[in-house]
C-alpha cells in the first residue's frame, strides 16, 4: 500500500488502540462509556457548553483540561452570532470522528497520510425549527462529507480507508441510526 520506504507515522498508536480492543473484548463491561456535557444558558440564544469528565473503564475520568464549546443562533436569526449554531457543532463532530477514523485506518493499513480534509455539508428547511410548516422536519434532509486526502496510496485504498472509518465511526452512527433520547426536568 505505501510507497515510501520510511516508517508510516501518521500520529496514531494503533498497537495501543488494538491492545485496548483485545482487552475490552475480554471484559466487554469495561467498555461501557458515558460522556457528558455541560450546557449552561447565558443570554438570548447564546449558551456556553463545556465537557470535562466522562466515564469508562469501570471508574471516572477528567480531561486534561475542561473543553468548552459557545453556540449561538446567526445574526439572520435576529441573535447575536457569538458561535456555532448547533447543527454547525453537529456537523464538527461528524466531521472530526470520520477525519480521525482515516488516520487510525491509515496508521494501521501502513498508509502515510500528507494532508487529510473534510468538508461537511448538512441541508435543512428552517421553517420546521421556527415552526412554520408542520410537515418539515426540524433536522437535516441530507448531510454530505467531502474527503480530500493526500497519501501514498492508490485511490482505490484511499477509498477504503474512508469506507473503514465511516464503518467505525460512533457520530456517523449516531447521525445515520436512531438513538433513544430522554429529555428531563429537575
Amino acid at each position: 500500500m505505501t510507497t515510501t520506504g520510511t516508517p508510516v507515522d501518521n500520529g496514531v498508536n494503533t498497537e495501543a488502540l488494538l491492545g485496548a480492543r483485545d482487552a475490552l473484548t475480554q471484559t466487554p463491561e469495561a467498555g461501557e462509556f458515558t460522556w457528558r456535557a455541560n450546557c449552561s444558558w447565558v443570554n438570548g440564544t447564546f449558551s456556553k457548553t463545556t465537557v470535562d469528565g466522562f466515564f469508562g473503564l469501570g471508574e471516572e475520568h477528567n480531561h486534561k483540561t475542561p473543553y468548552s464549546f459557545d453556540a449561538d443562533h446567526p445574526a439572520c436569526f435576529a441573535s447575536e452570532d457569538r458561535g456555532a449554531t448547533p447543527p454547525e457543532i453537529l456537523l464538527a463532530a461528524l466531521a472530526s470522528c470520520l477525519t480521525a477514523g482515516v488516520a487510525a485506518v491509515a496508521q494501521h493499513r501502513q498508509i502515510q497520510l500528507r494532508s487529510v480534509t473534510a468538508t461537511v455539508e448538512g441541508k435543512m428547511n428552517v421553517l420546521g425549527i421556527l415552526g412554520g410548516d408542520p410537515d418539515i422536519r426540524n433536522g437535516f434532509n441530507d448531510v454530505t462529507v467531502h474527503f480530500d486526502i493526500d497519501a501514498d496510496a492508490s485511490r482505490d485504498d484511499i477509498q477504503a480507508l474512508v469506507a473503514q472509518s465511516q464503518k467505525r465511526s460512533a457520530v456517523y452512527d449516531m447521525v445515520t441510526n436512531p438513538t433513544r433520547v430522554a429529555v428531563e426536568v429537575g
